[in-house]
């Protein structure tokens, strides 16, 4: 897991690469300026920190499935003696670990 100054310096490689940035004011196209560069910097790297820390959150969410598919699942799990939910749950976990 990369720290924050890691990816920070990931962020700003990419917006030096990325030059020249531009912008629309009043349906003029202008460069970015030192500032615009600078804040484009922090917000990437502000995003790439969040999506690290909190990432694992939103692609739980999606592999989860819906309550009605889990409830369906623990249901057959009772009438089956098996364990399907408690094993999809681990593994959805396991393939989304939570950032320490």
């Amino acid at each position: 897991m990369a720290t924050k100054e890691e990816l920070q310096a990931q962020a700003d490689q990419e917006i030096e690469d990325a030059k020249p940035l531009y912008k629309q004011i009043n349906n003029e196209r202008l460069e970015f300026d030192d500032a615009d560069y600078a804040q484009a910097k922090i917000d990437l790297g502000n995003s790439k920190w969040e999506a690290q820390q909190f990432g694992y959150i939103q692609a739980r969410q999606e592999a989860y499935g819906s309550i009605g598919d889990q409830l369906d699942m623990q249901f057959k799990d009772l009438l089956n003696d098996t364990t399907t939910w408690k094993d999809h749950i681990a593994q959805v976990k396991s393939d989304n670990p939570k950032p320490s």
